[in-house]
């Protein structure tokens, strides 16, 4: 099993995804000899997951199913023990998009954090390139370390321990591009600028505050970055459902005119809205934001090393 490879069959030692529903997931290790307990009864590794197919349907031991699914960065993004605030799929989708990044890169990241971006970057970059990621907290190091050795990941990246800040990436002069998600990023600029190939190489900066940002872009123009721009990205999803509407009393006229020009039996105007009518409704579809959206993450600033 590898988050950059698909394997049909589910082996002792890989991590799966749980599905109970789109709400309701998590990671497991298969392992033999264990059980996985769900609000649907007991998940036996040996018989019920070693051997079968990934998307399989699953019965538990009170009669309830789950589906168990190949892992992938969207589903990890979704799943992941936090040992550290993570970036989503919004915003690691433009990440990858302004930073230019294909099959084959070269890219410097810090810090690694749960490694929720580590994982789409490996992904974008595999088979042939790689990730160079640095974290300044030991034991985070350590256990991102283990991740991407389980996860069949470990030929993709280097993993180090230390502040970027004082030491750099330990790399120089070959990345394609450098991700910046420290406190003071400002602080790392020149370090990244020195990861950077010779020409032409993108930055990303996350700040989660605009006087972040503002130091950050002061320092950019001091190293010689062009480009430099900030966006925020906002997401707002839409339900489309089925919406059921009381037509208006607009009086007898109205009656009148709509009994003259609608015939309800007539073929052509089965199944319109208007063959509610006498009802006294009518049914459309229609697209409803939800009540609560998520607001400001934070800000993303890219340039280009000139």
């Amino acid at each position: 099993m590898s988050f950059v490879e698909y394997g049909d069959t589910i082996k002792d030692g890989d991590t799966a995804i749980v599905f109970l529903g789109h709400e309701s997931m998590f990671p497991v290790k298969v392992q033999h000899g264990t059980v996985t307990q769900t609000k649907y009864g007991v998940i036996r590794h040996s018989t019920d997951l070693i051997g079968k197919k990934y998307g399989s349907k699953v019965t538990c031991s009170k009669g309830g199913w789950v589906f168990i699914l190949h892992p992938t960065p969207e589903l990890w993004t979704m799943n992941l023990p936090h040992r550290t605030q993570i970036l989503y799929s919004t915003d690691i989708s433009i990440i990858t998009m302004m930073l230019e990044l294909k099959p084959g890169s070269i890219v410097c990241e810090s810090g690694t954090g749960s490694g929720s971006l580590s994982h789409a970057l490996i992904r974008t970059v595999a088979p042939t390139g790689h990730l160079y990621t640095v974290e300044f907290h030991q034991q985070r190091a350590e256990k991102a370390r283990e991740e991407f050795r389980e996860h069949g990941v470990e030929h993709l990246v280097t993993v180090t321990n230390q502040d970027v800040c004082k030491n750099g990436f330990g790399v120089s002069n070959i990345a394609d591009a450098v991700f910046l998600d420290i406190p003071s990023p400002w602080e790392a600029i020149g370090h990244a600028k020195a990861a950077l190939k010779a020409e032409g190489g993108r930055i990303c900066s996350f700040s989660p505050c605009i006087e972040q940002v503002q130091r950050t872009c002061l320092a950019m123009e001091e190293y010689g970055f062009t480009e430099i721009n900030t966006l925020e990205i906002l997401l707002r999803v839409y339900n489309v459902r089925t919406i059921s509407l009381q037509i208006p009393d607009l009086g007898k006229a109205a009656e009148d005119n709509s009994s003259a020009g609608f015939d309800s039996s007539s073929p052509s105007n089965q199944g319109s809205p208007c063959a509610n009518l006498q009802q006294g409704t009518v049914q459309f579809k229609s697209g409803v934001p939800l009540r609560e959206m998520v607001g400001h993450t934070g800000y993303l600033t890219f340039a280009t090393k000139s």
